[in-house]
């Protein structure tokens, strides 16, 4: 496909999507539910084909050199699968957020005033090698009565075909129109770029990847955006944390995943604690990570350049700081308003530590790879917002609403 066809391409699927926007709005939760549940049977009927499809996308990322860690967020197998369709019958369980009611009152003149739930009408999410994503983010944005164009990394390109597949059956079962969600196909990077400039189909763009591919829509976009920015996720090893749960939290927060955006990536000890702080070390590289630390004996002496990195890999930096405001300091410097963690028996530094730092998840004694919407209740996420403006954390079906006020009266008249 040339570049002069893409704006041709985009055109013709922006206005397919805007059309049934139009009747996903006024869509039955009875609709919906069915088509999600149609889909979670269609995926699992198709995993035979969608792990075969999988396997080319594996090849593909092997020959372009794709980290282990990056590897791992693009492979599936069975187990995954049947992630994604728990995740999909997790939210067809959901109550409908559309004509939810937010807010209601009277005002003196006896107008009747509501604030509800509406969908933002066309979403565009474009993401990296996670082919989870097409069935996590098409079915959030169908629960909200949102179409969707979604444009998946080329590693993921054949995963994502099969899983949207699998989704457009489910919403052909069930009467509604499979333009709802659709699959870019193209693994042309100028379907990107044309994406941010649709203002007149598209009302909002959703990059979930690294920092290059954020940062590209960021300052090329026209239209909105749902910032899911790196994850430097920071914990913070208080004077009173407790040893089995410190050691616990940390190893799990980095090894369990290293290659998603809860990951941990940055540790930061109370010189008080050093003791502890070492032992986590060892255990760290008893596991295989490669520590870059100050103040700690690691794998290797930290440098100014692994404070604010996202590894994303078997890779952590550590650092002694004397206190919880030091700690605090260095997040507000280095960290990506994502998730950050502090490990302490103390109700009072938890307290000053939740309120001093304003990321989008704060978590206290817990392991940071719960910075999920999965875990949050949500059934399933199509990112962590890192913004301030409309969403934020994990966003769900509800995150993926704007709100209308319908005024009802009876003959008011304005004085």
């Amino acid at each position: 496909m040339t570049d002069t066809t893409i704006p041709d391409l985009m055109a013709d699927i922006g206005a397919r999507a805007k059309a049934a926007a139009k009747t996903l709005a006024s869509a039955t939760p009875d609709a919906k539910t069915a088509a999600l549940m149609g889909a979670a049977d269609a995926v699992w009927a198709a995993r035979a084909e969608i792990i075969a499809a999988n396997a080319k996308d594996m090849e593909f990322g092997r020959d372009k050199g794709l980290s282990p860690a990056m590897l791992d967020r693009l492979m599936l197998d069975e187990p995954r699968i049947q992630g994604m369709v728990d995740g999909l019958r997790s939210v067809a369980a959901q109550d409908d957020p559309v004509g939810a009611v937010l807010e209601e009152w009277t005002q003196p003149t006896g107008l009747n005033i509501r604030r509800v739930r509406t969908p933002l009408g066309v979403i565009g999410v474009i993401y990296e090698s996670r082919p989870n994503v097409t069935a996590d983010a098409g079915a959030l944005c169908l629960k909200a009565g949102n179409a969707v164009i979604l444009r998946g990394g080329s590693e993921s390109f054949h995963s994502s075909g099969a899983i949207h597949a699998a989704l457009q059956d489910g919403l052909r079962a069930a009467g509604l129109p499979v333009d709802a969600v659709q699959l870019v196909p193209t693994r042309d990077r100028a379907a990107v770029r044309e994406m941010l400039t649709m203002t007149d189909t598209i009302d909002v763009i959703v990059p979930r990847g690294g920092k290059g591919l954020v940062g590209l829509v960021q300052k090329e976009a026209r239209v909105p955006v749902f910032a899911h920015l790196e994850g430097i996720v920071h914990i913070y090893i208080d004077k009173d944390a407790d040893p089995v749960k410190a050691r616990a939290v940390v190893l799990n927060a980095k090894t369990r995943r290293t290659g998603i955006c809860g990951a941990a990536e940055c540790l930061l000890v109370h010189r008080d604690a050093a003791g502890l702080g070492q032992e986590i070390v060892n255990d760290l590289m008893a596991a295989g990570v490669d520590v870059h630390a100050q103040g700690l004996t690691g794998t290797s002496q930290a440098t100014a350049d692994d404070w604010g990195m996202e590894f994303l890999d078997m890779k952590i930096a550590a650092k002694v700081v004397d206190n919880i405001d030091e700690a605090i300091d260095h997040i507000q410097s280095f960290g990506s308003n994502h998730t950050d963690c502090i490990l302490t028996e103390d109700d009072s530094a938890a307290d000053t530590f939740f309120a001093r730092l304003d990321s989008a998840i704060l978590m206290r004694n817990a392991s940071t790879q719960f910075a999920d919407g999965g875990e949050f209740g949500m059934g399933a996420e199509i990112g962590i917002a890192t913004g301030k403006m409309h969403a934020r954390g994990p966003v769900g079906a509800a995150q993926l609403t704007s709100f209308k006020y319908l005024v009802v009266g009876n003959g008011t008249l304005r004085a």
